[in-house]
């Protein structure tokens, strides 16, 4: 039986299974912990992506305004 005589068989694996379950339970939070860090992580990635990206095609924009007014100055100078 249980090494505690005091306890009944019944007890002695009502233990054992609360404390399998607690190691379960514990597993599981880990598990879920480690998911919400990888999501996190996964969630950074793309946000940097994303503000890479904007600021290419702010670059972009930028160098088109920067040539579009060179044009026109130079079109203006034609016509004087």
């Amino acid at each position: 039986m249980s090494s505690d005589p005091t306890m009944s068989e019944h007890e002695s694996t009502s233990l054992i299974t609360d404390q399998n379950g607690n190691k379960t339970m514990m597993n599981n939070l880990l598990n879920e912990d480690l998911a919400r860090a990888q999501m996190s992580a996964r969630l950074g990635e793309a946000q940097q992506l994303r503000r890479g990206r904007q600021q290419a095609a702010a670059l972009r924009l930028s160098r088109k305004a920067e040539q579009a007014a060179r044009q026109a100055r130079l079109a203006l100078a034609r016509a004087n």
